[in-house]
């Protein structure tokens, strides 16, 4: 019962939402919300029933609060699996515009995954966002680049070893498996060189081939021995190559991939990375990194070809693993493998798409996770032939879930033909993706209003918006800015990240330091005097002494007769004199 104003009268039950109104009633225009607390079932019983359950799953790494309610979010492709049973493939597929947090939140999971005793396994690392992650984990970082290590497509690994303590099918399995990731990775990296796929003729050639190799050779070949293999023209080669008894068209029919893995031996476009023998094996008890960081943006072709080698390389590594798990040889190890920058393989040659799925198509009974990553869904869909484009889409299809960042609005049609997404979802991940904003009091820009937000979607049901932060012990190995770290003149600086995030400097470095001196044992002698008397008493790679006079008006007679540079001696730009 109420009275005319609307008001209750004071001699009712209860109040109204916000007090009695009124003179002295205490009526409130704002209300204050109330603080809110999380805590486990133990410790929060005795409040029940003022208790309520958390409306984000619980089941996993903690990955971040929930944007909307501020409950934890847990979530991983593993946990999600195996525990959590929502989903049906221990698989994740990120996307984001650059800048918004992928590698952070992949980052998270692999942290957070290794406490649970899963290896993570980051097979190619271009920036590089993971490796200072696997060197804290105490993981195993192996460098390959121009100069700076190999990788033998024709190296078994870890599944020679495991043929020989396995028996029976097992053995035959493996060895099977090893052969196909082989072929397979000669003809991607032939396709790469040629921006095209090898004929079914070549394929079938550089199957045969192989075997033959398998045979005759001794110990782990190399590119090198496969050539000499197709170049001798052995009975069972020319016989798959329908040469028809004539060796001057074997010849002709095989030209053409002669060329292409010359090309590979001989330090084409895709340098001698893959000619060679491996040079730092793969660790399967621990955490492992390939740091790919020293290839150029601008060598597109071989980032493509380094990735998709690392990638058949680790999935025969963990193929070996488990079957020598199944036969009881091995302990049981789980594996949460990161696949990062897919479009740039994708892009690199016709087919490809089809080599990625062939290694990457594990068996999920194998207890292994996955994490891809890649920019939009227009990466994917950019792929010049439309079964191409079909298949790259299956790769998000088939992803056990999807975890999207700020994306533009251009992005959203072609989202939601694979994702579905709500209205309101939709203008969540348009929002995160805007510019930071300027403050003119400081001259800074803040951070971008999406950067860490990512909302998690399974099939068809409702996202979950999370915000990833980070904690004080992350940020020293999320720093995916270091080489910016530069003081006003330009100098490097060493920086230490404090508990409350905030950095301190605690070594500059200069840009004018004295280079380290050279032992005495190799610095050249300081005057003629030092210098033997006699032509005999030199080394024999001078045992004629140089000529005197000005090298520029010396006769060519002369010049030849000068032996070959020390190779302790540095000649100084400007002067010209040793030092």
């Amino acid at each position: 019962m109420t009275s005319r104003g609307g008001e209750p009268p004071r001699g009712g039950s209860r109040p109204m939402a916000r007090g009695w109104t009124g003179p002295g009633g205490g009526y409130s225009s704002y209300l204050q919300a109330p603080d809110e607390w999380r805590g486990t079932t133990v410790q929060v019983c005795g409040l029940w029933p003022f208790a309520a359950g958390t409306g984000s799953p619980m089941i996993g790494v903690p990955l971040g609060r929930n944007i909307q309610s501020g409950s934890t979010l847990c979530c991983d492709p593993i946990n999600w699996f195996t525990r959590a049973k929502l989903i049906s493939n221990p698989s994740a597929f990120v996307l984001g515009r650059p800048g918004s947090g992928k590698s952070t939140v992949v980052r998270r999971m692999a942290l957070g995954l290794a406490g649970y005793g899963v290896q993570p396994l980051v097979l190619g690392d271009l920036k590089p966002d993971y490796k200072d992650l696997i060197e804290a984990l105490g993981g195993q970082v192996i460098e390959l680049g121009r100069g700076r290590g190999h990788l033998n497509v024709l190296d078994p690994g870890e599944s020679r070893k495991a043929a020989l303590r396995l028996t029976g099918s097992a053995r035959q399995a493996i060895q099977a498996d090893a052969h196909g990731r082989r072929q397979t990775m000669v003809s991607a990296l032939i396709s790469i060189m040629r921006s095209a796929p090898p004929s079914d003729r070549e394929e079938t050639i550089i199957d045969e081939a192989l075997k033959v190799l398998d045979e005759r050779h001794e110990g782990t070949p190399v590119l090198r021995d496969l050539l000499q293999v197709i170049q001798e023209a052995p009975d069972r080669v020319r016989d798959v190559a329908l040469d028809r008894g004539n060796l001057e068209r074997y010849r002709q029919l095989t030209e053409g991939l002669e060329a292409s893995l010359i090309g590979l031996v001989g330090g084409g476009r895709l340098g001698e990375i893959f000619s060679e023998q491996t040079d730092h094996p793969m660790a399967m008890d621990r955490p492992v990194v390939f740091d790919v960081s020293n290839i150029d943006d601008s060598e597109t072709n071989l980032q493509a070809a380094v990735l998709l080698a690392c990638w058949s390389y680790g999935f025969g590594a963990v193929a070996a693993s488990q079957a020598l798990a199944d036969a009881g040889l091995e302990p049981r190890r789980h594996y949460f493998v990161i696949l990062d920058e897919l479009w740039r393989v994708l892009r690199a040659g016709r087919g490809l798409v089809d080599r990625v799925d062939a290694l990457t198509r594990l068996n999920r009974q194998r207890g292994v996770g996955m994490a891809m990553i890649s920019h939009t869904m227009s990466d994917l869909l950019a792929l010049e032939h439309s079964e191409d484009r079909m298949k790259a889409k299956g790769f998000v299809e088939r992803s056990g879930m999807v975890i999207c960042g700020g994306l533009p609005r251009a992005e959203m049609e072609n989202l939601t033909a694979v994702v579905p997404l709500s209205d309101e979802e939709q203008n969540m991940l348009i929002g995160w993706q805007d510019p930071p904003a300027w403050d003119p009091a400081t001259g800074v820009e803040a951070a971008p209003p999406g950067r860490g937000n990512f909302l998690v979607k399974v099939g068809g049901r409702p996202g979950i918006p999370v915000h990833v932060g980070l904690t004080s012990v992350e940020r020293e190995v999320n720093d995916t800015n270091k080489l910016w770290r530069t003081g006003a003149d330009g100098r490097p600086l060493k920086l230490e990240i404090a508990d409350d995030g905030s950095e301190e400097i605690v070594e500059e470095y200069t840009l004018d330091a004295p280079a380290t001196p050279l032992p005495d044992t190799l610095m050249p002698p300081s005057d003629a005097s030092a210098m033997p008397s006699d032509a005999s008493a030199m080394p024999s790679d001078a045992s004629a002494p140089p000529p005197s006079g000005d090298l520029a008006t010396m006769p060519p007679e002369e010049l030849a007769t000068m032996p070959p540079p020390d190779s302790s001696t540095r000649v100084a730009a400007r002067t010209g004199a040793e030092d």
